[in-house]
């Protein structure tokens, strides 16, 4: 039996670790790390905007004894506050761009993203739950519940989407349901409890301006076992686009790949919403994106969403703070607005949903 392999895909065979390059293939290679280091570079330039540039107007001179120098009159500002902002988006973005690569690979599904398809609507219902009905109210409290959320909805969006059957459309539609009915039932909850209100008005449109030093190091290591676990899973995942039987000839093990992909979108999911609330498209627009750069190849798409994630997220940040000065907008709310409309383009072009 022949095996016709897609682009990007052929390099998951073991094959491929001992054929010769040829000459277009290493062109592309160069073309694709002068890329990522482009895309690091941009990173760093918004890296540094975030950290300068806010609702407080600061002269360029204060930013680096602001962050350097304890007794400067800006260092409660630029270190203690933009600082930790600045690396809880840098954080979750990453998570939520590589967990937009991996479920969209996993499911086949263009539309798959953690916002469309209820995760982070499921960690948030586990969170507000937790609060309004069992006090917590800690960030090492609320990540135990992100995850059980996270986890229990992208079962029940599988399951109802058809299992094994499912569909993009199918999929699309059954988390477009569980959405709705959790958010619901989160408003609902803020409205009956008061003190649940006050503390998630803000959490629940996505917002990283609650962002502390000890939030940034308790979300530290599930991002970065997530972010492992996902790379990781980039030549495994390659092999199952070609189907289950493809990838077994190949080496894969398609149910340990499924369970090990699930693991690392929980991790990121859960951990990314329960530090700043649920926000949407960001796992959408970047795999899209980066596809066009890269191809379908993971080895290559997966570190280039967990770049520019973080670009796409911090840029929004800082636009959300400089539109409203001296209030802000929540990056939560310049997420959507820049993302609504890229999805109805997908959807209207035939490029996303595929039944």
């Amino acid at each position: 039996m022949t095996l016709t392999k897609p682009p990007g895909a052929g390099a998951a065979g073991p094959a491929a670790d001992h054929a010769p390059a040829s000459p277009r293939v290493l062109g592309r290679s160069a073309a694709r790390a002068t890329g990522l280091l482009a895309a690091l570079l941009a990173l760093l330039l918004v890296l540094v905007l975030s950290i300068a540039l806010g609702a407080k107007p600061l002269p360029a001179g204060a930013v680096w004894p602001g962050l350097t120098d304890p007794a400067s009159p800006d260092h409660t500002v630029v270190h203690d506050m933009r600082l930790p902002r600045t690396l809880l988006g840098l954080l979750a973005g990453l998570a939520l761009g590589l967990a937009g690569a991996v479920m969209q690979a996993l499911t086949r599904n263009p539309l798959a993203d953690p916002g469309l398809l209820g995760i982070n609507a499921g960690a948030s219902a586990a969170v507000v739950s937790a609060i309004a009905f069992l006090g917590v109210g800690t960030y090492t409290g609320y990540v135990w519940f992100a995850f059980a959320g996270a986890a229990a909805v992208s079962a029940l969006v599988y399951t109802v989407g058809g299992g094994r059957g499912a569909t993009p459309a199918r999929l699309a539609l059954a988390g477009a349901a569980l959405n709705a009915a959790l958010y619901s039932y989160v408003n609902a909850a803020m409205i009956l409890d008061a003190a649940s209100l006050e503390r998630m008005r803000f959490w629940t449109v996505g917002s990283l301006a609650g962002a502390r030093a000890e939030t940034v190091g308790h979300l530290l290591p599930f991002v970065a076992a997530g972010a492992l676990l996902a790379l990781a899973l980039g030549r495994p995942l390659n092999a199952m686009a070609m189907g289950d039987d493809a990838a077994r000839a190949l080496g894969a093990r398609p149910a340990l790949v499924r369970a090990g992909a699930v693991a690392a979108v929980t991790l990121l999911c859960g951990a990314a919403t329960a530090a700043c609330g649920p926000i949407v498209f960001v796992g959408l627009l970047v795999p899209h994106l980066v596809r066009s750069l890269t191809g379908p190849d993971l080895r290559w798409l997966l570190p280039y969403c967990a770049v520019l994630a973080p670009v796409l997220l911090l840029g929004a940040d800082v636009a959300g703070r400089l539109v409203a000065r001296p209030g802000e907008l929540q990056v939560g709310i310049v997420t959507a607005v820049l993302g609504g409309p890229v999805f109805l383009y997908f959807v209207r072009r035939g490029r996303a949903v595929k039944a």
